[in-house]
């Protein structure tokens, strides 16, 4: 769990109430929730863009488009899936306005390719959790450098973020078994780029 994950658990509001109370005018809900936000959104822009200038920009984007949105925002879905999403989307404007058009993540999977299994607990197949806070966590972050925008971004919102499938396939407007197809490709691609690196495939899945 992320600590803005454990923060926005905490006392106090939830980020859903600050969101209904910032779309009736609440300018200090909106302070907010920006305050819980601004890093984890930062974070996911500068992966998929990979300027911090730029996502900086962005980010700034993206909670301005929020807070004239908020009105439409449904209470009863998770804020943080419906604010990842207008930053997905902010993103990937960005990247076409500057000719760099991203890796469609909605093709559909090889014939007779299904989703594949997962294992039951979340946390044995996280990467990030591996590897944080030990040497392997530069081999980590600078494979992930390597990867595609796409899959950086989809990595990130779910073991950076801890977001599951379902909120993934919200954000990103991918159907729930080509998000798992994908997740699985984009571990696999994780693995193989770690290993040249220095650090076997191995350890990483451990």
């Amino acid at each position: 769990m992320t600590p803005e994950t454990r923060q926005r658990q905490g006392s106090g509001p939830t980020d859903e109430e600050l969101a209904a109370a910032a779309s009736d005018g609440s300018e200090a809900a909106f302070r907010e929730l920006v305050e819980r936000f601004e890093r984890p959104v930062f974070g996911l822009l500068a992966r998929i863009v990979r300027r911090d200038d730029l996502a900086e920009d962005l980010a700034q984007e993206t909670f301005v488009k929020a807070w004239k949105a908020l009105r439409r925002f449904d209470p009863q879905r998770k804020f943080s899936s419906w604010l990842f999403k207008i930053a997905h989307n902010t993103a990937l404007d960005a990247l076409r306005r500057r000719g760099e058009e991203p890796l469609s993540l909605d093709a559909p999977a090889a014939d007779g390719e299904a989703a594949p299994e997962l294992p039951a607990d979340p946390r044995a197949e996280n990467p990030l959790a591996v590897a944080l806070g030990r040497e392997a966590g530069r081999v980590l972050e600078a494979a992930l450098e390597q990867l595609r925008p796409a899959y950086r971004e989809i990595l990130l919102l779910r073991f950076g973020e801890e977001l599951s499938y379902e909120e993934i396939a919200e954000v990103s407007g991918l159907p729930l078994g080509t998000v798992k197809v994908h997740i699985f490709r984009a571990r696999q691609e994780l693995a193989r780029r770690m290993g040249a690196l220095g650090r076997p495939p191995q350890e990483e899945r451990r």
